[in-house]
């Protein structure tokens, strides 16, 4: 694999203004029509230029290098019709533009790329020549329309020690669960980058009325999300449901995102090509490509990420400078098929099997050459499920979750050996999926609370997935005292802001009071800290 180089404790109404962009779509398109700037094209035309106002699902970067970053956006007249309004097949020339100010007057580079009908017209601009470590500002150009400004930042030099990188931690978007109000918070957070680990969208069908989503009186969602999501052009308009949120284009605009993908941008629970129980195994590997195809075109991936046939190359290795590596992983693309069952059962010989991989043979390979080669104070494994083992009670044989890594102990402790004997001292693991947030010590063995840490794991919590939560969950008490190595535990929504220092890495876990009206007010629940030589998390 090619390698891919404070708190905001306000009570003020993040989300009042974000009423869902389907609402305001035409309110959009006239305001783009007002301050859209006409631009002749250099060339001839391929196609026709579009009518209406394109830039509907807003701006996107991603996966900063030093020296480069990808600028995505994607071309949607009408974001909710096959298409997006545009033509079923066709080309459309968009011009790109980034610059080392808001006001574009020290313009860095230009270039055209082009939107493709058979990618779903988006655009995946890998711009090269930029400065490490400086922020820059950028924007497209197609017709007579100009899209948001977005802002990015580019990775520091490879042999930079910064003093400090702020990391965002974000996943599970459920669109009829609850608003996005995190993401409006999230895009205000001052951040080097932004990590999304898994479930951009889920693969339900949606109720016109969209659930508890607290629709204006006689709003309805077109019912073509009226069903689950199977063909290429199901997940093409699933994305644009997603990214019509006026909060999520913010986070999107705001920061540069490095993103993975879990089952929900397919199909819950799958593993590898097998689906969940239930669902016609000979059709779902086409299922499985259409879905990967519709990732890629959404989000902030370089062209060398295309999927090829039914396989897509989604995990990757991101540094940024001497003080952390990140390495991406793909949790699903390569797993054995979950033993007893993909819910939480008792462990046995099924699960036990040394033979067992959550990564595939390839992807472990290189991730333990990379431990190896890593010269970087924090080594940080962004992923999609738990980690660490999570039991439910503190006496007697106790069920695991068969979906996380707890039904793979033979993977993860080849994860964990091949980190020790490469030296690794300062493991960071991120993770999602679960709807809770969680701070857990990494033991190297966790039947022994004296056991040795081996790394810290940060598991954030939704967005929007399971509704409003609860500030104590009634399990609190039974989880913390079956699981030592845990030392916070809430159910709420959020994300975490992770900071990275050569003395410390800090975590603060950042909560919403509700999800299900807009509007709530962001705080920090609590915040760990875990010492830089000395793994393990105690209050900062």
């Amino acid at each position: 694999m090619a390698r891919e180089q404070g708190s905001n404790e306000t009570g003020e109404d993040a989300g009042g203004h974000a009423r869902r962009r389907f609402l305001t779509l035409a309110a959009g398109a006239s305001a783009g029509a007002l301050t859209g700037i006409p631009y002749a094209h250099a060339g001839p035309r391929r196609d026709a230029q579009p009518t209406d106002f394109p830039f509907t699902l807003g701006v996107a970067s991603g996966d900063p290098l030093p020296d480069s970053v990808v600028l995505w956006t994607r071309l949607a007249p009408r974001p909710f019709e096959p298409g997006g309004g545009l033509p079923p097949a066709g080309t459309v020339q968009v011009h790109w533009e980034i610059a080392e100010d808001e006001g574009f007057r020290r313009t860095g580079r230009t270039g055209l790329a082009l939107a493709e009908a058979a990618n779903g017209y988006s655009v995946h601009a890998d711009v090269r020549g930029l400065r490490p470590g400086r922020d820059y500002w950028y924007r497209f150009r197609a017709g007579a329309w100009t899209s948001p400004v977005g802002r990015t930042r580019t990775a520091p030099a490879a042999d930079a020690t910064p003093s400090r990188l702020r990391i965002g931690l974000a996943s599970c978007q459920q669109y009829d669960e609850g608003y996005f109000t995190a993401h409006a918070h999230l895009a205000r957070e001052e951040l080097d980058a932004v990590f999304f680990v898994g479930d951009y969208i889920y693969e339900n069908a949606i109720d016109p009325q969209a659930g508890d989503r607290g629709l204006p009186a006689g709003s309805r969602l077109p019912e073509v999300f009226g069903h689950e999501t199977v063909t290429l052009e199901d997940y093409r308009l699933r994305y644009a449901l997603a990214k019509s949120d006026p909060d999520l284009q913010a986070a999107h605009a705001a920061h540069p995102w490095c993103v993975t993908w879990d089952d929900h941008e397919v199909s819950n629970n799958y593993a590898a090509e097998i689906p969940q129980a239930g669902e016609d195994a000979a059709r779902f590997p086409r299922r499985r490509a259409a879905a990967y195809q519709a990732y890629w075109e959404n989000m902030p991936l370089r062209r060398d990420r295309m999927p090829q046939g039914r396989a897509m190359d989604l995990y990757r290795r991101l540094s940024f400078g001497r003080l952390a590596q990140f390495d991406v992983l793909d949790t699903r693309q390569y797993r054995s098929d979950q033993a007893y069952g993909d819910g939480w059962q008792y462990p046995g010989p099924a699960s036990q099997d040394p033979a067992r991989t959550l990564t595939g043979d390839r992807q472990e390979r290189w991730l333990l050459d990379g431990f190896r080669a890593s010269t970087a104070t924090w080594n940080v494994l962004s992923q999609q499920v738990a980690f660490s083992r999570r039991r439910l009670t503190a006496i007697g044989p106790s069920r695991l979750s068969m979906d996380a890594w707890d039904g793979y102990p033979a993977s993860r402790q080849r994860v964990l050996d091949g980190a020790r004997a490469a030296g690794v001292g300062n493991l960071v693991v991120f993770s999602g999926d679960s709807h809770i947030h969680l701070a857990m010590d990494i033991k190297k063995d966790f039947d022994d609370p004296r056991s040795a840490v081996l790394g810290v794991e940060i598991l954030g919590t939704s967005i929007s997935s399971g509704g409003d939560g609860m500030a104590k969950p009634e399990d609190w008490a039974s989880l913390l005292a079956a699981n030592p190595h845990m030392s916070y535990y809430a159910k709420r929504r959020g994300y975490v802001v992770v900071t990275l220092t050569p003395t410390h890495a800090r975590a603060d876990y950042r909560t919403l009071p509700y999800v299900t009206r807009p509007g709530a007010p962001v705080a920090t629940e609590t915040s760990l800290v875990t010492e830089a030589g000395k793994p393990g998390f105690h209050p900062a």
